[in-house]
């Protein structure tokens, strides 16, 4: 067995891989290129694949940022381990130690301290190690120094038939008495807006709404509230990443959160999606409190992560 950098040519076999291993988080190649091969960071000496005979045995690819990400900068000193698997048919085989080892060695080389799996900003595939589906990952990882962090949740809702509920509907008015408005974004509000994510939840947010703005989406994919003075206090957005379903993030502004002005929103855009033919909404990542505050507007959770990371 021969354990080699990634070369242009292993895609699609390590994507068939990919897809034998990794059996809950299937993709395609497209979706591999778009996340991993053409994010700004990817170094194909940060990532290897495990061959014999022609064929991949296993696959890993690390990341240490090369380009600064908003307002986080290069995080010089941490490391991600964006993705590894190995071929069923060769597990215990010692195949995921050796390629862990060597790109822990190089990502350690390179200057991190930190070693995180999945929960890469902004490519992720895995915000963690979901435990349920992939208990033998999290027997792998622990042997191999990782500890457990917090928990991420996964949460979603069937939007069948979906319309604002009797109390919801009468919040609404209530809220709209006291001067707030509830609005799909248009580009009069182009500026306030990207302006207001960047103050109240820092430009990851704003980036999400800044490429709605450029494909021309944001019409579509962003709902407001607007406060007394006609001035943006809320947003709400969906299909970061293109998919109609996915939905959030959502957020009130500091000085309204006692407002009772976010549970409107939230069910604002899940008509606003029913009424789109989007029957299904749901998200990948939320903590403990956001599972308790989506849990009581009917969300479930479907899915949970545990998030692991290294001293090295």
């Amino acid at each position: 067995m021969e354990i080699r950098h990634y070369m242009q040519e292993d895609e699609e076999k390590v994507v068939e891989l990919w897809n034998r291993s990794c059996v809950v988080d299937t993709i395609d190649v497209r979706r591999f290129r778009r996340q991993a091969i053409l994010d700004e960071n990817f170094d194909v000496e940060l990532s290897w694949v495990a061959e014999e005979n022609d064929r991949i045995l296993g696959f890993i690819y690390g990341t240490k940022r090369k380009f600064p990400y908003l307002e986080r900068g290069l995080e010089p000193e941490r490391g991600w381990i964006n993705v590894l698997f190995v071929d069923p048919a060769y597990w215990r085989q010692g195949i995921g130690g050796k390629l862990l080892n060597i790109c822990e060695a190089e990502l350690q080389r390179r200057g991190c301290k930190s070693l995180t799996l999945g929960a890469y900003s902004p490519n992720y595939f895995f915000p963690g190690v979901d435990s349920v589906n992939y208990l033998q990952a999290v027997e792998f990882f622990k042997k191999h120094g990782y500890l457990a962090q917090d928990q991420h949740y996964s949460m979603g809702k069937n939007l069948h038939g979906y319309r604002l509920s009797e109390e919801t509907q009468q919040k609404k008015r209530e809220a709209e008495e006291k001067g707030y408005r509830f609005i799909a974004f248009n580009y009069s509000y182009t500026l306030e807006l990207l302006e207001f994510l960047r103050r109240e939840f820092g430009g990851g947010w704003k980036r999400n709404a800044l490429i709605a703005m450029q494909n021309e989406t944001a019409e579509d994919v962003i709902q407001l509230v607007l406060n007394r003075e006609g001035n943006i206090c809320g947003f709400c957005m969906r299909a970061i990443d293109g998919n109609p379903m996915r939905f959030g993030p959502i957020g009130i502004g500091k000085k309204e959160r006692n407002a009772g002005i976010g549970g409107i929103l939230l069910e604002v855009q899940c008509a606003e999606m029913c009424k789109k033919g989007i029957y299904r909404m749901y998200f990948v990542t939320t903590d403990d409190p956001g599972r308790r505050y989506y849990e009581r507007h009917g969300l479930e959770v479907f899915r949970t992560f545990t998030r692991y990371e290294k001293q090295i």
